[in-house]
């Protein structure tokens, strides 16, 4: 891997501390080398010649599978609330996710 690739525990840290992601000094460690090589993949991709190649959204021609959008009847709320793990009133009570 080049060394230019190479991203610092610092950049790591800031990088969870954007993305509220708490780690340990061994999951820094860990991502470090990980996103380190992710950008020395995206690098020799950087230095492939695609000059000649035409733009595409896929490498096959995809046919649409979804469904015709149609309104129709909804589910009641007591339906929709059936498997809830935790009702409060006709609301869903989920853990708080930011401290």
């Amino acid at each position: 891997m080049e060394e230019s690739a190479w991203l610092t525990t610092e950049e790591v840290r800031h990088i969870a501390l954007l993305a509220r992601v708490g780690m340990t000094d061994n999951e820094v460690e860990l991502m470090r080398d990980q996103l380190s090589d992710i950008l020395a993949q995206f690098e020799a991709l950087s230095r492939v010649d695609t000059g000649d190649l035409e733009p595409t959204g896929h490498s096959v021609d995809l046919l649409s599978v979804m469904r015709e959008d149609v309104a129709r009847q909804s589910f009641s709320r007591e339906e929709a609330l059936a498997n809830a793990p935790n009702r409060e009133g006709e609301l869903v009570r989920v853990k708080a996710v930011l401290e």
